[in-house]
């Protein structure tokens, strides 16, 4: 089994900057792509950011390009999420995921998640 753990939540003002991690443990090598999903009070959840584990693919819901960068450090099993930019629409749990299939992005499934994080931005 995949455990994965987030941090890096909390409150923070319309423009400021926040990076959430997550780490992985367990059955890691069966992970090849790593997202992060945010869930807003009322919403469904969404997708907001993918990497394939090798680094090489990244992938943005519209709403984040050009303010959130994803990335992963293999040495230490753990992916990141900067936020720069913050707008109180980006307030919402935010989920970290993994997944087995080779492919990364919207639209797949996957197949481990974090409990969620908090990320509340004021105006």
């Amino acid at each position: 089994q995949v455990q994965l753990v987030e941090s890096g939540g909390g409150l923070v003002q319309v423009g400021g900057s926040l990076r959430l991690s997550c780490t992985a443990s367990g059955r890691i090598f069966s992970i090849n792509a790593m997202g992060w999903f945010r869930q807003a009070p009322g919403k469904e959840r969404e997708f907001v950011a993918a990497i394939n584990w090798s680094g090489s693919s990244t992938y943005y819901t519209d709403s984040v390009k050009g303010r959130f960068t994803i990335s992963g450090d293999n040495a230490k099993n753990t992916v990141y999420l900067q936020m720069n930019g913050l707008k109180p629409e980006d307030t919402a749990v935010y989920y970290c995921a993994g997944r087995r299939g080779l492919r990364a992005g919207p639209g797949y499934d996957y197949d481990y998640w974090g409990q969620g994080t908090q990320v509340t931005v004021s105006s």
